[in-house]
């Protein structure tokens, strides 16, 4: 079985972009028919965040394009270029931040192709600046296998979401380095808060403001854009609307929620920027997993 997999993924990683998108958006849709937990899911959150029907049927759709494009990504040659365009829009604000003490922090959600951010970014600045990605890994043995693989490139690192992984990421930043998180992913028990997300509490990682705190980390936001018609993508880069509120006057707790705040303000907006690219069938609201 496996190897009926591990064929059937090389056979698609080999197929046009376009090609990979058309049969997401039928695996999206077949994946909503079959479970009913996926489906109210995605209904009750995007409901909750004000999104128009048209745009839900449209992260159906978008949801299985993403899976798809990652056979393309994940499985080319370690030394390979992104196997599709990538344009830049705001790519002057990592240049500025370049080099500067403190590393750069870039924080992104579960929206549009955000596993081809990290890949382009690794192209264009790592040979100047690498990257270090937290991520946590697969239950399956296999697929755990594969992302380690996929996410070790030049210029690229990944840093399991571990005490370890951690320690990991702040060293990178300390010598100046780049790290990418995603704060909308539901951390263990212990390692967020309750904060509002589209007006409902979520459990939210500190890790983001955390980081940024001890280091002193220029913090930019990125989404990736998933193009139509399989033409590629744009990276979209901003800087945080917000200022991190100043620690003074505020014992660690009340500045982290405060600051957890500001941040998942931040992925709020970005979501709206393109609600349909999103992943609302996520499950954004769940109690945290005890820790390991």
């Amino acid at each position: 079985m496996l190897r009926l997999a591990d064929g059937l993924m090389k056979w698609l990683s080999r197929r046009p972009l376009r090609f990979l998108h058309a049969l997401g958006a039928v695996l999206g849709w077949a994946v909503w028919g079959l479970s009913p937990a996926y489906r109210r899911r995605l209904r009750d959150n995007a409901a909750l965040a004000g999104i128009s029907a048209r745009d839900r049927w449209r992260a159906v759709a978008e949801a299985g394009r993403m899976t798809l494009e990652l056979t393309r990504l994940w499985l080319r040659p370690r030394e390979a270029p992104v196997p599709d365009p990538v344009c830049w829009e705001g790519g002057e604000l990592i240049e500025a931040a370049l080099g500067r003490a403190g590393g750069l922090l870039i924080l992104t959600p579960h929206l549009g192709s955000f596993e081809v951010a990290a890949h382009a970014y690794a192209e264009r600045f790592g040979p100047r600046q690498p990257m270090t990605v937290l991520y946590r890994p697969a239950r399956q043995a296999w697929l755990r296998a594969l992302e380690e693989v996929a996410r070790e490139r030049p210029g690229l690192s990944s840093a399991p979401a571990t005490l370890a992984g951690v320690r990991q990421l702040i060293r990178a930043l300390r010598q100046g380095g780049t790290v990418a998180l995603l704060p909308d992913q539901v951390p263990p028990q212990g390692q967020g808060v309750w904060a509002p997300f589209f007006g409902r509490e979520a459990y939210t990682m500190t890790l983001a403001v955390s980081l940024a705190r001890k280091t002193g980390a220029t913090v930019l936001l990125a989404w990736c854009e998933r193009l139509p018609g399989g033409r590629g993508h744009v990276v979209h880069m901003s800087p945080l609307p917000e200022a991190l509120p100043p620690p003074e006057g505020l014992d660690d707790e009340a500045w982290t929620l405060q600051a957890v705040t500001v941040v998942n303000r931040a992925m709020e907006a970005l979501i709206l920027r393109s609600p349909g690219q999103y992943l609302w069938g996520y499950h954004r609201y769940k109690h945290p997993r005890a820790t390991p």
